[in-house]
């Protein structure tokens, strides 16, 4: 009881103390039964006061309605609340009213803290969605979209190309672009020449107009692979991930799709981010076991060298 009223507002632990203290003290005559009784009225008036502050909208699961039909004929006999019989005591009068707002209160109080805790809850979710704390979500070996390269599904831009110096724009110059029947193969041949050639900031602008132009084309998994390679030799490793992770995404039957997860492992490695690297290489061990002992067993190995996965 104590740790209830401690709750409410002090003018109603006044109107307990007060009620006690009715308890407690003899009924020497009439003229005291008549002022505690108009006293004791007094409370029950604030109890249904502060229900309805607190149950908005007058549900009588909770209070009485203020006025129902013989509400003051029952007043007038000592019948307050429906629950007190003719022939009781003030005495007993008194106890029983006393339970029913201690009952009240103790309503009151829990809905109190209901909706409390409520508000509480609320402000959570609210720091959450304007840019709060949140645990992510765990990461399994089926997700290898978990990586920096989630965003993959749009066409990553092209990195910016430095205003080069007279004699790089030689050099470039000096590689010949292929002229063949097959203009989308020309289009990737002279980005791989650039790349092979160590131009990888040209080689990516090259392969970002293949990748672009040509998305249907039968060299779209050499040329979508190349451009992350163009990223990964030049230390762009997010950029890199990005790409390799598309193109395995996008097509895993593709030329090059796996080699693209072999080299998103080595962009994770390079990112040292270890957890995201084994599985990857987790991946690539379980979806091309031939290529993994075979065409790139080497760097697979290598790959697995590198890190500690469990």
């Amino acid at each position: 009881m104590k740790t209830t009223l401690s709750k409410l507002r002090p003018g109603l632990v006044r109107v307990i103390l007060v009620a006690a203290v009715m308890i407690a003290a003899p009924v020497p005559a009439f003229a005291q039964d008549s002022a505690d009784e108009a006293r004791l009225r007094k409370i029950e008036a604030e109890v249904r006061a502060l229900q309805r502050k607190v149950f908005p909208g007058g549900d009588a699961r909770f209070f009485e309605p203020q006025i129902t039909p013989g509400a003051q004929a029952a007043r007038d006999s000592g019948q307050v609340m429906g629950v007190i019989p003719p022939a009781t005591t003030a005495v007993t009068d008194i106890l029983v009213r006393l339970d029913t707002l201690e009952t009240q209160l103790q309503t009151l109080t829990a809905r109190s803290e209901e909706q409390a805790n409520m508000l509480s809850q609320m402000e959570t979710r609210i720091t959450a969605l304007e840019g709060g704390p949140v645990s992510p979500p765990p990461i399994d070996r089926s997700e290898v979209a978990g990586t920096a390269a989630a965003s993959a599904a749009a066409t990553p831009p092209p990195a910016p190309v430095a205003e080069p110096s007279a004699e790089r724009l030689v050099a470039v110059q000096a590689i010949a672009k292929p002229q063949t029947d097959d203009a989308g193969d020309d289009e990737y041949s002279y980005g791989f020449r650039l790349w092979n050639a160590g131009f990888y900031p040209e080689a990516r602008q090259q392969l970002t107009q293949f990748v672009e132009q040509y998305p249907d084309h039968s060299r779209i998994s050499f040329g979508r692979n190349l451009l992350g390679r163009a990223f990964l030799d030049d230390n762009l490793a997010e950029e890199a991930a990005r790409w390799f992770l598309r193109n395995y995404q996008t097509d895993k039957n593709g030329a090059r799709a796996a080699d693209s997860l072999l080299y998103l492992a080595q962009s994770m490695i390079a990112m040292k981010d270890t957890r995201r690297a084994c599985i990857a290489l987790a991946e690539f061990g379980e979806t091309y076991p031939l290529i993994a002992s075979g065409r790139l067993a080497d760097d697979y190995q290598t790959s697995r060298a590198k890190v500690t996965c469990n």
